[in-house]
Formats: C-alpha cells, structure tokens, sequence
C-alpha cells in the first residue's frame, strides 16, 4: 500500500491511496467464503457452491468494497500518524479515475481534506471590549408588571373600545348570520385596529372577513362552514359590537398571592415589587451577556483571522447530506454557515486548550432555568419544584435538547475564559441605546 499527498486549493489536500491484492486479497477471501456458505444457488445444494462460481458472481463486489475499505481506513490512520488536523471529514474526491475490479489487482483511491487552520491567540489586558449593561428604569418596570399581573388577570365589560380589548360580535351578510363570533383586537396592527376604536355595544361597521379573519381556516370556524364553501361566500358582511371586554389586572389580596406563589414565599405588594425588579434583571443580564458573547465571537475571529478551507466545506456539506441540499442552497446559506462553523472551531480550540469543563451539576441547574422559563411562558411562573426538577430531568435525557445545554455552557465558559485575560469596560445604556447596539453587533 501507498499513500501520498498533494496539495490543491489553499486548504484543501488530496491523498492517493494505492492498494494491491497482498492488501486486500485476505479479506476478500474471507468474504467470498462466507458467500459461498450463505449462498442458495440452483443446482447446488446449501452450502456446496463451488469457489470458483461464488468468486465470479461476487468476486468484482468483493475486491471494490474491500480494496476501498482498506483504502478508507489507512487514511485515517495516515493522518492520525502525521498529526494531520482536519475540519469536516475525508470525503472522496471528484478526481477519482475509472476501475477496473475485473481485471487489475492494483487500485487507486483519492480522498480529499479540509486541513485545519492553526490558532496562535494570545490575549492581554492591551485588548479591550464593553460589556453594556441596561438601565432599569421606572417606565420598564411598570409594563414589566402590567404584562405579569395580565397573567393572572380577567375579562371584565367596559363601555367602549379604547386599545385591545376581546369582542363579542353579531355578523351578517344576508345570506350567513353568526350572533357569537369573537374578535381579538390584541392581535390587530395598530392600523387594523383604528377603525374599532370607540365603538360600544350596539355600534354596527362595515366589515371584510377576508380582512377580519385572515386564514382560512380561522374563517371558516367562525362562519360556522366547510373552507372549500368560503369562495362561494361573500366576504362584505355587516358587523355589530355586542360585547366589550377588556383584561383587568387582578387586586393584590390574599387570594392573589396565593394563586400566584403557592410556596408563600411572596405575600405583599413590596415583595412582588422586589420580586418583579429581580427578575428584570436577569431577563436584562441575559440580553447583556447573549450581546457580549456575540462581541467576544467577533472578537476572537477578526484576531485569529483563520483562513477556512471554504471550497473544500462546501463539497463536504453537499456529500454528507446526500443530495438533500442542492449546491445552489448550500452557497446560499454559505456564508452564515461558515461564520458560525469558525466560532464552533474556536470554542473547541479554547475548550482543548485550557481544559475547559462543564459539570453534571451546572447542566442540571441549565436545565432547570430552562424549564422554570418553560412554565412560566404557559403561565407558570411558579411552578412547584417537584415539577421543575421532573421537567429539567427530561430535558437532559433529550439528546438534542441536552447537546444544546451543554453547547451553551460551554460557550459561556469560553467567554468567562476569554473575559478574565482581556479589560471589560461596564457601561450601562438604555434600552433603546442597547437595541441599536444589538443591531451593529
């Protein structure tokens, strides 16, 4: 056997194994006998067919799939011996010639790598970055609480449209009369809903259900018929406002706290208050820490400036998806693709590197924020610990959502790394401050 390697496009190598039969002829041999002891050939009986007829109906097989097994097989022990790094995987190259299992004993194979760049990074306290944190301001905390207490709130009648409120409605074409159907204007644009704007019971508009309603299937539930009828409808009907109600937050009694904390951890109103702001800050440090990492992300690969082998990453990504992606969608999305593949091949670097680790106990405390984030979107946001340590465990057992825990810390341990060797300025801003920041990151 032999192996040699040449260079092609920056990056990018191409690797010629050379096999022979004193390869692969053993294992070929011990492939055809364990055919000619399967095979059921007429005119034969199990078992009996000659080694001769086996080698000629399977021989060709044999040999291609041993030869390139071998093949296959010594490259990756080829670069493991060189010290050989590679991204992606070997993959065979479009160079590879014709052959011939017939009639040569000698087969040459090609298989092509990505070579891995080398990371030199070194980092002082000469490099800089902010860590921008958000103001909490009064106005924050107000629309913080209002959409929390909306959680435990009710409908109550109010005598006219003034916002969002839920409507009752009566509508009528003259053909299709529906005395009950429901109109959300929380989920209307502002321009949708204007023309809902100071109407009370009573009041008649105007209406296209096309409009109204937007899918469907949403107007065929409520027209009380099948969707293949709709066409046939016409869509102008008349509407009349029959009920108005508006969501009220709930008083900040007993029954409140209890519905609200069941644990009895939170009882007052300055409680909540305190409870309310420290949960702004975390959703707050959350946004602060997510901008920071895309800083350090951007940071590490504008200062590594590694030079990916981009040719070779977009054969590998056609190859192992087979087919399921087109070169034109795999060019498409190219771009964003490569940048996050870097950022994942720098993480690794670091993770190698300084021995970065992520225990069974800090996933377990991931999980649980998660879940506790899980409940509290369906209108838990205190759900019973039992609850929470039952749910967190599933997630774990997960394997794709337990890769994406562990991904996340080991980013975040990436970051805290590269954080502690280089100076962060804290600077807080506002909110509208740090969204234009997020847009330029």
């Amino acid at each position: 056997m032999n192996i040699t390697r040449e260079q092609r496009e920056v990056g990018t190598s191409i690797l010629k194994v050379v096999v022979n039969e004193q390869d692969y002829g053993e294992a070929v041999d011990k492939m055809l006998r364990e055919y000619k002891r399967k095979a059921n050939i007429p005119g034969f009986r199990p078992g009996m067919v000659p080694m001769g007829v086996v080698r000629k109906m399977y021989g060709k097989g044999a040999v291609a799939e041993q030869a390139y097994k071998i093949a296959s097989n010594s490259v990756f022990e080829y670069l493991q011996k060189e010290g050989i790094d590679y991204v992606g995987d070997v993959i065979p190259s479009d160079e590879q010639g014709d052959f011939d299992f017939d009639n040569n004993t000698e087969h040459e194979f090609m298989f092509e790598i990505g070579e891995a760049p080398k990371i030199e990074l070194e980092l002082t306290k000469e490099d800089k970055l902010t860590y921008n944190k958000i103001k909490i301001d009064a106005k924050m905390v107000e629309a913080y609480k209002d959409n929390y207490l909306r959680r435990y709130g009710r409908l109550v009648d109010v005598e006219a449209v003034t916002k969002d409120e839920a409507l009752t409605v009566a509508l009528d074409n003259g053909d299709i009369q529906v005395d009950d159907a429901y109109v959300g204007l929380i989920s209307m644009s502002d321009e949708e809903r204007a023309a809902f704007l100071g109407k009370k019971v009573g009041d008649k508009m105007e209406v296209d259900v096309n409009e109204l309603y937007k899918s469907a299937s949403q107007r065929a539930s409520i027209l009380k018929v099948k969707e293949e009828e709709l066409e046939s409808i016409n869509p102008k009907f008349t509407l009349e406002v029959k009920q108005i109600r508006q969501f009220a937050n709930p008083e900040l009694n007993e029954e409140f706290f209890k519905m609200a904390f069941p644990a009895g951890n939170i009882t007052t109103a300055e409680e909540l208050d305190k409870f309310l702001t420290s949960e702004i800050e975390t959703e707050l440090g959350r946004e602060a820490d997510y901008l920071f990492t895309i800083r350090v992300r951007n940071f590490l690969m504008e200062k590594a400036a590694l030079q990916m082998p981009a040719e070779f990453l977009k054969r590998w990504l056609y190859v192992i998806n087979e087919g399921k992606f087109t070169k034109e969608d795999i060019e498409k999305d190219f771009d964003a693709f490569l940048k996050m593949f870097t950022w994942n091949y720098i993480q690794k670097h670091f993770i190698q590197t300084y021995e970065l680790r992520v225990s069974e106990e800090e996933a377990q405390a991931e999980a649980k924020e998660f879940a506790k984030a899980q409940f509290a979107q369906y209108g838990m946001p205190s759900a019973p610990e039992e609850m929470i340590a039952n749910f967190s465990k599933q997630i774990l057992e997960n394997k794709e959502q337990s890769q994406k825990i562990y991904e996340k810390l080991y980013e975040a341990k990436v970051v805290e790394y590269v954080k502690s060797k280089i100076k962060v300025s804290n600077k807080s801003v506002t909110s509208e401050e740090f969204a234009k920041l997020a847009q330029q990151a």
